[in-house]
């Protein structure tokens, strides 16, 4: 099959629902939905869009995952162990680095797109 380009608007995959695991809410049980519209054929890259209710959790990326997302509307915080707080509203762009250790904190509902990328170990 001869690879093509992947253009969201012109999906509508079917939207997976999830909450925080229990073990690392902190505010609230928000919903969280994805679409996802790419899984590449080695699975090391997917990439949709994702929006979650008000709520925050501890978040712990694993030592070959990153993720960059660019919100699209709504407000949110990342803070690392040390307590610096990363905020970012419509318009803001942000990586998450392997290894990240912190917290993920839903302000506003927000609504993102995501690039997740897992490399082999």
């Amino acid at each position: 099959m001869k690879p093509s380009i992947i253009e969201f608007r012109r999906q509508s995959p079917e939207p997976e629902y999830d909450h925080p695991r229990e073990e690392r809410r902190l505010d609230g049980n928000p919903k969280r939905t994805s679409w996802n519209h790419f899984t590449s054929a080695s699975g090391e890259v997917i990439a949709g869009i994702w929006a979650c209710e008000r709520g925050s959790w501890r978040i712990a990326f694993g030592p070959n995952l990153d993720e960059y997302f660019y919100v699209l509307e709504g407000r949110c915080r990342v803070i690392d162990e040390d307590g610096y707080a990363a905020e970012g509203g419509p318009g803001d762009a942000m990586v998450i680095p392997a290894g990240f250790k912190g917290v993920f904190e839903v302000v506003e509902p927000i609504k993102k797109h995501y690039v997740i990328i897992e490399r082999a170990a």
